[in-house]
């Protein structure tokens, strides 16, 4: 009888495990200024995709910038933090999923500027073509994932 309750266990356990029965969280801190509208945009994408955001509101963005290494020519109008990465600008959640599940040695990754289409920039149907730049931990940069390409 021990075990066929251990091996019941043992079935459940697995069964929950193979069915994800839980993700792990996926949290990210986003540094937005309160008067941004596409900020605010990108955090309700990111929580649509299932990320546990924290914003801290802060109208100078650029201490958190020089803090974590993010050039002037990669920024844009808000930054995250998850991971131990960087997120900087109108990247698509699937992007930060996967940089999260590949962990690769980079600094974090990057959509400078504010490209239509883009998560927040939403404008009808207008897309840009634009890039997701994976930032390297010496600063060069390398194309993460085309969008609307």
């Amino acid at each position: 009888m021990e075990l066929t309750r251990r091996g019941f266990i043992g079935l459940t356990a697995a069964a929950l495990v193979a069915c994800g029965a839980r993700e792990p969280v996926k949290a990210i801190t986003v540094h937005r200024s309160a008067s941004c509208g596409c900020c605010g945009g990108w955090v309700d994408h990111l929580r649509a995709a299932g990320f546990e955001v924290t914003v801290n509101m802060n109208e100078d963005l650029q201490p958190i910038a020089d803090r974590l290494g993010i050039v002037n020519a990669l920024r844009s109008c808000h930054t995250g933090e998850t991971g131990g990465y960087f997120v900087e600008g109108h990247v698509p959640a699937s992007d930060v999923e996967r940089l999260l599940r590949e962990r690769p040695d980079a600094r974090g990754i990057a959509v400078p500027g504010m490209p239509i289409g883009s998560p927040g920039m939403e404008m009808g149907d207008r897309r840009e073509r634009y890039a997701t730049l994976l930032v390297a931990r010496d600063g060069s940069t390398s194309i993460f994932t085309v969008h609307n390409g």
